[in-house]
């Protein structure tokens, strides 16, 4: 009998185990935008940036390469808030993520299509799960006028720094990349790698309370990696984009060479190195960084 209740209990804490396990998140699989003028962002994001746009519905989609992308949905009602509608990640295992977050007393949000759900973050971030390998939304056909074909980041403002690290880092298992600030006493930018892949979200710290229309469009970005910033500057060159933002480049405080486009909405885009090409203030790097292939 006591061997018997022995077995009971290991079998016991051996489901207990497999039901926690969670499932892998591999990286970003596509960033959802508002604007008030698809049209006007259009031109930046096809004309100038060279990724195809493809109308599905109301939506604009752009693909950035076969399992990456970002899309773009109409603001009717014009407001100073954040223009950032969504990320999405990847995972190997969408329904058995989904278990484990519903098992950790996640509340889950409906979604419209298969091989995906979402959940909202302590700070009402909408976040969703996309089954890795799930057919591509639009055309998944890359441009050859796209001037990068690698998500590897997205940020937006964070109040409450640890509350956002028990749902991110305590629950999902995203782990430090990097961290820094504008001056080495303080810490403006977290940077957390999603667990099984390079890509990372990135805390968006010390910000105005109630902050204006420019400052959630600094703030609450995506950016795209490239291996050098002379490719990005001459494929927007090549595109026409003319403009003196279009080849303005700065190292950042992390080290990494960078340049920033603004939609029409004042959202940023920030093209990225993928190594930083200077020693980066306030903390190494903690982590591996990503490359032009995906890692997923």
């Amino acid at each position: 009998m006591k061997k018997l209740s022995a077995f009971a209990l290991l079998l016991t804490c051996c489901h207990f185990l497999v039901a926690q396990a969670r499932p892998a998140i591999t990286g970003i699989a596509f960033v959802s935008l508002y604007t008030g003028d698809p049209e006007a962002a259009a031109k930046l994001y096809d004309n100038d940036m060279g990724f195809i746009r493809t109308k599905i519905g109301t939506e604009d989609f752009y693909s950035v390469s076969d399992s990456q992308w970002f899309q773009i949905a109409p603001l009717h009602v014009p407001e100073v808030s954040s223009h950032l509608a969504a990320v999405g990640f990847t995972t190997r295992d969408e329904a058995g993520l989904e278990r484990y977050l519903r098992a950790h007393g996640q509340s889950i949000l409906p979604e419209a299509e298969r091989g995906r759900f979402a959940v909202k973050d302590p700070e009402g971030n909408l976040i969703v799960f996309v089954q890795e390998g799930m057919k591509h939304p639009g055309s998944s056909v890359a441009s050859p006028r796209a001037t990068s074909h690698r998500i590897i980041h997205a940020g937006f403002i964070v109040r409450d720094a640890a509350a956002e690290d028990r749902f991110y880092k305590d629950l999902l298992g995203f782990h430090p990349y990097w961290h820094g600030g504008k001056t080495p006493e303080r810490t403006d930018y977290v940077s957390l790698q999603v667990p099984d892949g390079s890509d990372w979200l990135e805390y968006m710290l010390n910000n105005p309370a109630i902050p204006d229309l420019h400052t959630y469009g600094m703030m609450n970005h995506f950016s795209l990696g490239t291996e050098t910033m002379d490719q990005v500057v001459t494929g927007l060159a090549a595109n026409k984009c003319t403009k003196p933002i279009c080849s303005k480049t700065q190292v950042g405080v992390d080290g990494k060479v960078q340049l920033n486009l603004f939609d029409p909405d004042q959202t940023r885009i920030e093209y990225m190195e993928f190594k930083p090409s200077s020693t980066p203030c306030c903390s190494p790097f903690m982590g591996k960084h990503p490359t032009a292939t995906e890692d997923k």
